[in-house]
């Protein structure tokens, strides 16, 4: 969860958020989200997973100031 990732050098600028249950997540996710069920995960276009934060708000806000337009994943 610490991993940074530069969004800068990514070329397509769409990503996409999706709900994620802890209770699926390695033991040292979970052991980090604390007393969380669901955390988000922003994934690029091919799949690769981003990044992991602990709301969907969080998750806009994250792709946006990277200058990525986020879209929700049902």
């Amino acid at each position: 969860m610490d991993t940074k990732f530069n969004f800068a050098e990514m070329g397509d600028r769409v990503v996409y958020v999706k709900s994620v249950n802890v209770a699926e997540l390695p033991e040292e996710v979970r052991e980090a989200a604390g007393d969380r069920e669901e955390l988000f995960a922003v994934h690029d276009s091919e799949g690769q997973q981003l990044a992991l934060v602990a709301d969907r708000q969080m998750a806009f806000v994250l792709a946006r100031q990277n200058d990525m337009q986020p879209v929700t994943v049902h």
